[in-house]
């Protein structure tokens, strides 16, 4: 099991863009948070296996159709646990 958090930047606010990383968490069955921030980015904290937070990360970088993804950038995150994925 592992943990990233990642920064996503552009357009991420307004366009559903927490509701459509909560859906795919849940398909993926990663868990975490998703959070608006003040300055205009998303934060994601998703845990689970390589693979499935892999994958999520990947989602990340294009995000729902009407979201525009300037940057995306991930970090390893030690000693995080989550019981689901929630919309902070």
């Amino acid at each position: 099991m592992i943990c990233k958090r990642c920064l996503v930047s552009g357009l991420v606010q307004g366009v559903f863009f927490r509701a459509s990383t909560l859906e795919q968490a849940q398909r993926l069955g990663v868990t975490g948070y998703v959070r608006n921030l003040p300055d205009g980015r998303v934060e994601v904290v998703a845990c689970g296996t390589h693979e499935r937070v892999a994958d999520l990360c990947t989602w990340l970088r294009s995000g729902p159709p009407q979201a525009q993804v300037d940057t995306c950038d991930c970090e390893d995150l030690a000693g995080e646990s989550y019981a689901a994925f929630a919309i902070s």
